[in-house]
């Protein structure tokens, strides 16, 4: 059996053909970053770059797809490796920080970028690059139990904080219901142009679609 045999069954060869050829890089390679890429690559896609300078601790374990054996080694590293032991995929991983002089290096030749990191700096650098770029670009966030999915056009770069990003409350559950809402946000744009928008909340799991009234 083909190993996307149910995907290619319930979207069909034309849509299969144009995940498989869509470029897209992730961002972080946290609770939904490594998520994402690891269900993107189950769905189809196959040019993935993930971009994280961070390595494992024992505190990822209940929300990224890590394993206690993997404590210490880079995320992206790991995330290439568990894609290609999944589905015999190769995928670009970039295990350096992405800042103000990395962006245009990592994110040269970027047409998808996904924004799934969790600190203010990082998401403002990249939606500000994408805007100037005018490269398609959605960001995925958590905060305690709300989840949003938001294309640039539509995305306000939360303030900061102050709190340790590691230490604020954060569902699994949740974090699997983004990440399944934004691989299919990102099929819908590949596909035909749409730039859905969402939120998700895990009080009441009710997803709720948000119209463009502008």
């Amino acid at each position: 059996m083909p190993r996307l045999h149910h995907e290619q069954i319930f979207r069909g060869k034309e849509v299969m053909q144009k995940i498989a050829s869509a470029s897209l890089h992730i961002c972080g390679a946290g609770a939904l970053g490594s998520n994402l890429a690891v269900h993107l690559s189950r769905m189809g896609f196959k040019q993935i770059t993930i971009i994280d300078r961070d390595r494992v601790e024992e505190r990822n374990l209940g929300t990224q797809i890590y394993a206690l054996d993997d404590v210490g080694a880079q995320k992206a590293t790991l995330v290439r490796n568990v894609i290609y032991r999944e589905v015999g995929e190769d995928t670009v991983a970039i295990s350096e920080e992405l800042n103000d002089r990395t962006v245009a290096k990592f994110l040269k030749n970027a047409r998808l970028v996904v924004d799934t990191f969790d600190n203010t700096a990082s998401r403002q650098l990249i939606y500000d690059y994408c805007k100037q770029k005018n490269i398609a670009c959605l960001h995925a966030g958590v905060n305690e139990g709300f989840g949003e999915i938001r294309w640039n056009e539509h995305y306000s770069v939360p303030s900061d904080t102050g709190i340790d990003v590691c230490d604020y409350p954060l569902s699994r559950s949740l974090v699997l219901l983004v990440v399944t809402i934004a691989a299919e946000a990102l099929v819908q744009f590949v596909v035909d142009g749409q730039k859905p928008n969402y939120s998700v909340t895990v009080g009441d799991l009710r997803i709720n679609h948000e119209v463009d009234l502008s």
